[in-house]
């Protein structure tokens, strides 16, 4: 069975919803979606035996946190290349973030990336059923791809 796992860091729980969501989705098409928080990654190792990646953070200053930065720095040593990749995110008005993660694991990490490109929320839409919806469809369709 083919397993994806989502990563992320949140502040204030927004894009924890957002990823407990995406996971849902990602279920819904028979994958195995494993959460964690970047604080639950100590090593590259932490991130073997999965097909698909989907790394999520905020936008906090029209940027990714710096604890994200440093995520995506221990993830580097990983063999992510030519895995199956999505970002997320959610912000308060710019929400440059997800666009920020997404470029780094299609051109750094050289990871086959979705073609739904990077996936982000306002905050205000996270809590609502549009939102919730929108997560579990950016989810299903990663489900999907891995499942081609």
């Amino acid at each position: 069975m083919k397993k994806i796992v989502i990563v992320y860091y949140s502040r204030t729980g927004k894009t924890e919803k957002m990823a407990e969501d995406i996971a849902e989705g990602v279920r819904f098409t028979g994958t195995v979606a494993d959460v964690k928080k970047i604080s639950d990654i100590k090593t590259e190792k932490d991130l073997e035996g999965y097909d698909g990646f989907i790394f999520g953070c905020p936008t906090y200053h029209k940027d990714m946190t710096e604890n994200f930065k440093t995520f995506l720095f221990l993830a580097q040593k990983g063999t992510l290349a030519g895995k199956l990749g999505g970002a997320f995110g959610s912000s308060t008005h710019s929400g440059e973030a997800p666009g920020f993660i997404f470029d780094t694991m299609e051109h750094v990490f050289k990871m086959e990336m979705t073609n739904l490109g990077p996936f982000g929320l306002r905050e205000a839409q996270v809590d609502t059923s549009e939102g919730m919806r929108a997560c579990q469809d950016y989810g299903r369709a990663m489900g999907k791809l891995l499942a081609k």
